[in-house]
Formats: C-alpha cells, sequence, structure tokens
C-alpha cells in the first residue's frame, strides 16, 4: 500500500517533470544524498536545446537584481515538512464554514497550500510590510520559528524584545524586502486561476522595487493599473506631504481575459440609492416631470462635493425612463470611424457627420440606437446629434485608477468595532469591498496572505450578506506577538492573529444570519509524522516506542485528516461528516470524496464497509494494520470491491 507524502510539494522536481515533457533528452539521473536514484537536469544538454535563445554569462541584461535572489528563489521550491493543524475553539461554524483563516508564516502556508488550491484563487490581495525603516517579521529560515530566529541571530533579547530593526542603515535594507517578497509572490501566482488578479498596496518607498518585482514574477505584460488611493495629508513633512499609497493590479493572464471579452465595470456609487428616492419622487408627483426634475436637482446638489454620488447630478434632466443627460458625444473615439449618411427626421436632409466619424459601426446600429431612443438630434441638420445616456440603464463605469478614502475614518470606525485601539492603521475594509465587487463574481475565491486586522475578511463577509453572494476567503496572518505594554496586550490580545479572529467574529455579528460568517481556524505546525530516517545514534530509548507509529502521539485524528487533504490535493473547506461504520470512527469527507479512517486496529470488517462505499479516496493509519498480511489483505478488499478507489496509508 503506498504512502502519502506528508510534505509540501517539491516544486523543484515539479520543474523537472515540466522540463522533461519539453525536452525529455536532458533529463538524467543521478542519486541523492541517501543513495537513491533522482531525476536532475542536465543543463549542457538544456543549454544546446535552447542554444539559439540563450543569454550567456555576464552579458548586460533588463533584470531586477539583488543580493539574495537566488536563496530566495530556492526557498520557494523547497519543500517543507509541516502541516496546518485545526483549531476548532478559535473558530466559527467550523463544519459548515467554506472561509479559512491560518496563523503561521505565509511562506509555509502558501507551499501547503499550492496543491488544494492550485489554479483555483480569483483574486489574491496583499498588504505587506511596507519597508519604512521599522522591522518585519518575516525570517525565512526553515529550521526555525521567527522567534527561534530572532533569539539566535541575536535580534532579541531574553525578555523577548527586539534589538534591532530592519533600518535604512542597514545595507540590505530593500535586499532583504525583496527576498521576503519574492518566493511569497512566486507561490502566489500559482493558486490564481487562469483569469485570475492580483491587487497589491505599497507606499512610495518600495513602489518602483515592486513593480520590477511584479514585472518579473507575473509578467510586464499582464500589469492592468497602478491605483492610486488619497488617505492622508498632513502638514508636518520637510518637502511634500505624500499622502497617497498604491495599488498594483496585475492579471494572471492578460490574454485569456482578452479573449473572453471581460470588461470590468461598476455600478456609479449611490445608483440603488438614486433608483428608490426617483421612485418616491414619481410616487409623489406622478407624470408632472418638471417637479420630479426640481427635487431631483435638489437631490443630487445635498451631497457634499467629495461625495461621488454628487455626479449623479449630470444627469439633469428627467422623463419615463428615469434621469438622463443628452449630450453625450457620438463620435468616434480618437477617429478614424465610420462616416455613412444620415438622415435628419424633420428636414430630411444629411446631417452633419463628425470628424471623428460615428460612434455606431454602421448605419443599421445607429438606427437601433435612434429607435431606442438613445439618439436626440437638433433642431435641423447642421448640428450634430448627441447620445442620450440614461441613469438607469447604465451598464456600470470603469473603476477610476484615482480614490479618495481617508485612513482616519476606516481607523475610528475599526477601533469603535473593537473597543479600543489595538491596531494600528488597519485597511479600510469599503475599499477592500468595492475593489473585490469589482474582480470578482459570485462564488469565487480571495486569498490575503498578509491578513492583518483581516480587513478582506470583513469586506467578503460584508459582499456576501449584501448581495446574497457567496464568494470565499483565505486569510493567513503570522503569529506575530503584541508589545506587552500595548492597547492590545491590555485587551487581552496575545497576537495579531488573535485581533484578526475576534474582528472578524464583532464584524459577523453585525449582519443578519444567512450569509457565510464563520471560517476554520488553523495553524501552522510541523508534520503530524514522526522522523524514521533519523540516525541510530539520535534515537533515546524512551522514544524507540514511539517510532512504532508514524504519528506523533500528541496529534489528534482531526489533525491527520487534515494534513491527508493538503497531501490530496483536497479543499480544506469541504464539507466533513464524523460517523461510524463497523463499530470504527471515520470521516467521510464531501460525500465520498474521501474516507479517512485512523483506528489502530483496522478491522476486516470496517475496511470492507468502507470498500462498498466505493469512496474516491481512503486513508488508513499504517500502524493500524496489525501486520503486513493484514495491510495486503485491505488492498485485495478494494480490488475486489471498489477498485476504482485510491488507497494510501500514513
Amino acid at each position: 500500500m503506498k504512502r502519502l507524502r506528508m510534505t509540501s510539494p517539491d516544486l523543484t522536481r515539479a520543474n523537472i517533470d515540466k522540463i522533461a515533457d519539453l525536452f525529455p533528452t536532458v533529463v538524467t539521473e543521478t542519486l541523492d544524498a541517501d543513495g537513491e536514484p533522482m531525476r536532475t537536469v542536465d543543463f549542457d544538454m538544456l543549454r544546446q536545446e535552447l542554444s539559439n535563445y540563450l543569454v550567456d554569462g555576464p552579458q548586460e541584461r533588463y533584470q531586477l537584481d539583488w543580493p539574495g535572489k537566488r536563496a530566495a528563489a530556492f526557498a520557494a521550491n523547497a519543500p517543507i515538512a509541516k502541516t496546518l493543524r485545526p483549531v476548532r475553539e478559535e473558530s466559527v461554524d467550523f463544519d459548515t464554514t467554506r472561509n479559512l483563516f491560518i496563523e503561521g508564516d505565509n511562506l509555509d502556508a502558501l507551499k501547503m497550500l499550492q496543491e488544494s488550491y492550485l489554479g483555483r484563487v480569483k483574486l489574491i490581495y496583499i498588504d505587506p510590510p511596507y519597508n519604512t525603516g521599522n522591522d518585519f517579521v518575516y525570517e525565512d529560515d526553515f529550521a526555525e520559528s521567527s522567534a527561534d530566529y530572532l533569539a539566535r541571530s541575536g535580534q532579541k533579547s531574553e525578555s523577548g524584545e527586539r534589538l534591532i530593526a530592519n533600518t535604512e542603515s542597514n545595507g540590505r535594507f530593500h535586499s532583504d524586502w525583496l527576498s521576503m517578497m519574492y518566493p511569497r509572490l512566486k507561490l502566489a501566482r500559482n493558486l490564481l486561476s487562469s483569469d485570475g488578479f492580483i491587487v497589491v498596496s505599497i507606499d512610495d518607498a518600495e513602489v518602483s522595487a515592486l513593480e520590477l518585482l511584479l514585472d518579473e514574477v507575473m509578467g510586464a505584460e499582464n500589469k492592468l493599473a497602478v491605483l492610486v488611493w488619497d488617505r492622508n495629508r498632513k502638514n508636518d513633512a520637510r518637502y511634500f506631504s505624500v499622502g497617497h499609497e498604491y495599488m498594483l493590479v496585475y492579471a494572471r493572464d492578460r490574454e485569456v481575459l482578452q479573449e473572453s471579452g471581460l470588461r470590468l465595470r461598476e455600478p456609479q456609487a449611490g445608483l440603488e440609492e438614486a433608483q428608490v428616492a426617483f421612485a418616491e419622487m414619481q410616487a409623489r408627483h406622478g407624470v408632472d416631470w418638471a417637479a420630479i426634475q426640481a427635487e431631483w436637482r435638489k437631490w443630487t446638489a445635498s451631497f457634499a462635493a467629495s461625495d461621488e454620488r454628487r455626479k449623479l447630478g449630470r444627469f439633469t434632466k428627467v422623463g419615463p425612463r428615469g434621469p438622463f443627460r443628452d449630450d453625450g458625444d457620438i463620435s468616434w473615439p480618437g477617429g478614424g470611424g465610420p462616416k455613412y449618411e444620415v438622415l435628419h427626421p424633420v428636414t430630411n436632409r444629411p446631417t452633419k457627420v463628425p470628424a471623428g466619424g460615428w460612434v455606431y459601426p454602421a448605419k443599421s446600429s445607429f438606427d437601433a440606437a435612434v429607435a431606442s431612443g438613445r439618439v436626440v438630434f437638433g433642431p435641423d441638420e447642421t448640428t450634430l446629434p448627441r447620445q442620450m445616456r440614461y441613469l438607469f440603464d447604465s451598464a456600470g463605469l470603469v473603476m477610476p485608477s484615482v480614490h479618495y478614502s481617508y485612513a482616519q475614518t476606516a481607523a475610528v470606525e475599526f477601533h469603535a468595532l473593537m473597543g479600543g485601539r489595538v491596531f494600528d492603521n488597519p485597511k479600510n475594509w469599503k475599499d477592500l469591498r468595492r475593489l473585490i465587487d469589482y474582480l470578482t463574481q459570485p462564488g469565487d475565491l480571495i486569498v490575503d496572505f498578509f491578513a492583518g486586522s483581516a480587513s478582506t475578511g470583513h469586506a467578503v463577509f460584508d459582499l456576501n450578506a449584501v448581495k446574497g453572494s457567496d464568494r470565499q476567503f483565505v486569510l493567513v496572518q503570522l503569529d506575530e506577538r503584541v508589545s506587552a505594554k500595548s492597547p492590545a496586550a491590555a485587551a487581552g490580545f496575545g497576537s495579531i492573529a488573535d485581533i484578526a479572529r475576534e474582528r472578524l467574529k464583532r464584524a459577523a455579528a453585525t449582519y443578519p444570519s444567512g450569509s457565510d460568517l464563520g471560517f476554520r481556524s488553523f495553524r501552522v505546525d510541523t508534520t503530524n509524522m514522526n522522523e524514521h530516517r533519523r540516525a541510530p545514534d539520535d534515537l533515546v530509548q524512551a522514544a524507540l516506542i514511539d517510532q512504532t507509529d508514524s504519528v506523533k502521539s500528541d496529534r489528534t485524528d482531526e489533525d491527520l485528516l487534515f494534513q491527508v487533504l493538503l497531501d490530496w490535493g483536497l479543499d480544506l473547506s469541504l464539507p466533513i461528516l464524523r460517523e461510524t461504520i463497523a463499530e470504527t470512527e471515520v470521516y467521510s469527507v464531501d460525500d465520498g470524496a474521501l474516507i479517512a479512517c485512523f483506528a489502530y486496529a483496522a478491522t476486516g470488517a470496517v475496511i470492507r464497509a468502507i470498500a462498498e462505499r466505493r469512496p474516491l479516496r481512503a486513508v488508513f493509519r499504517d500502524s493500524g494494520f496489525v501486520d503486513d498480511s493484514a495491510r495486503v489483505n485491505a488492498e485485495q478488499i478494494f480490488r475486489e470491491v471498489s477498485p476504482e478507489t485510491e488507497v494510501r496509508a500514513i
């Protein structure tokens, strides 16, 4: 019986497999450290295959480079022996929710999610550390936790206080930040669907480096926009008051978007509110359009100049189809449009033709626009016709690249929700809601692996509750401790992840039941499996007994189940049913996608009962078979009863 791997995927090996598909002659075999055969690439042969396209040696080329880049690339591909352990007591609606919250290093989390979420994510939004001169906590040392690394390297005192910061005086100031971001972005790209997007918030300290980095990882041809978010203006700067941040937007594959004919649009601000208000005006005034128009203009003028709803007032006239404007340009954008003849409906003479040609590509489409009331003619043929635009017929607007959203407003609202200043500079969840609504559809998956205070999760909760959609999220937040003297500690929070989970719970409480307002909570931890390849000298007598079982003694069956889901590349939010089969407790995942039996004694009766259900996959604890013959017998039962089932042991 084959055993599950129980580590994150080896992406280097996966890359070799891809090369083998393209150039099978360049892949050969060598021996690994244990003397086992392994596939490797003959680079001389590969160079020969690509001889006309190689950049050799130190030739100059356009690229982003920094000390540590190769190590960062290696960090992205290196497999890890870790797992995600479920934490029911920190979850909400664990058994039914489709949302995930993961506490731990996001590099580890991204590696473990590679197979379960490969190509499934529609939007990745991240707000990484801004590298402002203060330290950031992500240090990629695979043998140690972040706390261990800082202590070993002399960056933390015995009491746990940071001794140094990643300041600009550090020669690796920018390199450290790039090395932290590079492997995470490479892994994140794998998760995106072919029509997916990644959006990264950043300030001016690293925006230029980030843009080059994203150009390399995502492809410069996939850059869609650099959005500017005007958030804070202060009068204490020496030269300029820089009060804005950026959002860099990239597509996974721009060609896929173009081939699909996708046109991103969002409703005009206040449109639904305007429809309600206009209906009330009609109820009061009937068909007295002059009275309705006067009230409409008064209503739109009531909004502040900075309010996006003030733009509704551009639709100055009203009629049975609602507010409209009749001053729309009817010429082809940029010129070069068709110049067919159009007769004036009153004088029956050819009307004036716009210099750039008509906006409608054919005379038939022009006539259709006239018939539908979307073209208005002047008093005679000497005046250009104009386009009629009806507010309530609008197909939506393209999102502008400049936004105004003041950070103080978001902070005040967040502090009110949390009962105090427990987190600095929370992202405005309303901004994220708008972005998510613009770039995703109901049922899509959104990932944020620098979750912070969980603004992204709050935004998804709101969007689902208000619009009745079923978007899902995966949030990842480092197990970063709060300062012992901080307001967060005084409020009882031990870590940023604690704040994020509590924020999700409090935000959920503000919405009526009906949508998914829960989350499954996980922690990044060491693998559930014992190490079997340790040298004999490393084993003390007391540990020999533990080695009879491949599973660590402190791990639960549910811990094992989720590592199995990861290893098999299954969704961590699938429904799970705990039930009894042949007097043995088993887990049934997604109505037969997987049945897991972790009993220490897997009887023939339970094995046969599981096989008779014909699951796609079945897994057993290896030590649950009393001997090799029992293991072989289990395989034989499945071959007879359910040969299509994939059977594994851990």
